[in-house]
Formats: C-alpha cells, structure tokens, sequence
C-alpha cells in the first residue's frame, strides 16, 4: 500500500484562492502553518469532504477520496477520518462515556483499532466518563473531543486549531496527551496551527502556507532552519532537534542529550528522562550566542563547535540570522550586525556556539 498523502487543490473564491500540490508523509505529525487566511483549513475541509475542490485529487494511504478527473467524490460520512476542531462540540446531554459511546457507534466492532479504554488512557480521562461536558475545564473538553475522535478507529486524523481556544495553562495541559498520541498511535496526522512553539514540539513534516500557496513542505529541522523562509524572521525562530537521552544528573536535574548522528551532546534542564530515549528539544536562534573559542569559565553549559553555512538579514536592522551546522544538525543563531563584524563572519568559518540549558525547550 503506498505510504503518502497526496493532496491537489484548486479553488477560487471571490478574494482568494488556494492552489496547492502536496506529497506528504503518510505516517507522523505534518502541520500546516500559517497566518490566519493562507488557507490551512481550507485544505483540512477539503481533505474531510467539507468541501468540494473545482479541480483537486486527494489520496490517503491509497485510498482515493477525490479525483475530479473522473468524478470521483467520497462524501464525509464514507471518509475513515477524526476531525477535531477549535471547539470540542460535545453533545451536552451526554455524559462522557455517552459522547466516546457516539463515535464508537460509527465503526462496526469487526472494524475498530482503537478500543475506549486505549483512547481513555491515552488521553488521560479514565475518571471523566461519568461526568457532563459543563462539568469539565477547556483542556478536558478538548481531550474528550480528541478521544471520541479517535474511537471513529480514523485512517487519518485532522486536528483544526485544537488548543487555540485554550488558555497557556491549558494549552500546557493537554500538549503532553498530543505527543502521547503521536508516540503510541500509527494514525496519521494533519495538524493546523499558526504557533511555530506548538508545530516545533508535535510535527514531523512542515508546510508552510501563505496566500493559498505551499511556500515549502519538508521535514520539520530542516524547514524550521532555512533562512529564505518567513519562519526563520520571527521571535520564536529557532530549530528542532530529535536527540537521544545519554544521561541524567538527579541532583541537578540535567539531562544530557545526544544529537543525531553525531558524538556531540546538549545537557538540558528537564525532569528525569529513561537513557536511550529521544527527546525532541527546540533551539531558539536568540538564546544561541557565537565565540571564537570555547569559553570554558561560564555559566553556559553547552558549547557545540559548528561551522558557518550563510547568514541573512534579520527583520530588525541591527540584527543578522546566521545558520550554522554543528555536526550535520543545523542551528541557527540570531546575533547583531556588531558582533557579526567583530566576529568577521564568514561561510565555512569554524567557531563555537553557546547555548543556555535554562534556554533549551524539551
């Protein structure tokens, strides 16, 4: 069976329109990124059938669920997917076990690959069953809309904007459940959101969207760090790195973590992590400073020798963004035009990168 969601869309609306031919993963997390109005959720309803492309192809994992070269359209209700939107819409007369009943419903017995106590666990609402949706916070709603969502045993799941009506502390909440999904199910997912923080920590595979147009689709490390992207421009600029757990110090709550394919290692200030683990952690480029040599007398802990790949303008005057590569995983640092001058930065310099620990978000 072929591996892929391929995804061709053609609309026009009245002040927009949305052209976009994407092959994407058909396993992990890709996110659609974007400001409001490029066109990510226009993409998702299409993917669910919500809406009909004038000319467009979607095939999921091989399944065809639109071809309008020869009149094919699959409506919603034959589409094996979850749709989780903003909102959790729960059914409010129904107690919890009621709303996860609903969507079980929709799958012959024979059929279901996700059973209620798998998504109950995973999702973390074992003690919420007997209780009414007015009875729950946000980030409980949420994750019993993920759960019954789940319960439909979806080839696919679309998740629209899941955590922008929630609150920090909620959003902090329930992105933990969302990495567990992403851990322990093979389900595919299609993720919308417009917070790069949010993308960096779920998302295997990126497009970024703008103007109804794929500026770039590819892996999330590498996307996140090229410099002709808007994504590198931002304050929450940085990249993400999938490390491997060396160690941990208990008494200072450190652990060190190796970067892939490489004998270089980053000690991050974390909770207690099993060795051999992954650990996926974001760099931000304004927490990265640059030296000519390892200054070893200092509070910053990681110092990774890197080369310089290229540099760019930065959306502030006094600053440059500079990528670098520490051992085939790129970074990127945001630096002012100052200190690129003292430095006499150039491509293919050798120099050392220094990273705070507290800086490091795992």
């Amino acid at each position: 069976m072929t591996s892929s969601l391929d995804i061709r869309l053609n609309l026009t609306f009245p002040d927009f329109d949305v052209d976009l031919d994407l092959s994407l993963p058909g396993q992990g997390v890709t996110a659609l990124y974007g400001q409001s109005g490029s066109g990510k959720t226009t993409c998702l309803r299409c993917i669910a059938g919500l809406e009909a492309a004038a000319r467009g192809y979607i095939s999921i994992n091989g399944q065809v669920w639109q071809d309008t070269s020869t009149r094919l359209f699959v409506p919603p209700y034959k589409r094996a997917l979850g749709y989780v939107f903003q909102e959790a819409s729960l059914f409010e007369h129904l107690t919890v076990r009621g709303n996860l009943d609903f969507g079980l419903k929709r799958v012959a017995p024979a059929e279901r690959r996700v059973d209620l106590e798998q998504a109950t666990t995973l999702l973390g609402i074992d003690h919420l069953l007997a209780r009414r949706p007015d009875k729950l916070s946000g980030g409980e709603r949420q994750r019993v809309g993920i759960a019954r969502a789940l319960l439909t045993s979806p080839r696919l799941l679309l998740l629209d904007e899941p955590l922008a009506a929630l609150d920090a502390p909620r959003k902090a909440e329930i992105l933990p459940y969302l990495e567990r999904l992403h851990a322990e199910l093979e389900i595919p997912m299609v993720y919308v959101s417009h917070s790069q923080d949010e993308v960096a920590r779920l998302a295997d595979h990126l497009v970024l969207l703008d103007g109804g147009r794929a500026l770039a689709s590819g892996p999330i490390g590498e996307t996140l760090a090229r410099l002709d992207l808007p994504l590198a421009m931002g304050d929450d600029a940085g990249v993400v790195i999938e490390g491997v757990v060396d160690a941990y110090d208990k008494a200072y709550q450190l652990v060190t973590v190796r970067i892939p394919h490489s004998d270089l290692t980053l000690r991050v200030a974390h909770s207690a992590v099993a060795t051999g683990r992954g650990l996926r952690f974001k760099v931000q480029a304004r927490d990265v400073s640059l030296s000519l040599q390892a200054e070893d007398h200092s509070s910053i802990l990681n110092r990774l020798p890197v080369t310089v790949v290229s540099e760019a303008a930065a959306d502030n005057a006094a600053h440059v963004l500079v990528r670098l590569d520490a051992a085939g995983t790129p970074l990127l640092a945001r630096i002012t035009r100052y200190s690129r001058d003292q430095l006499h930065l150039r491509a293919g310099q050798q120099l050392w990168a220094q990273i705070k620990s507290v800086a490091v978000l795992a």
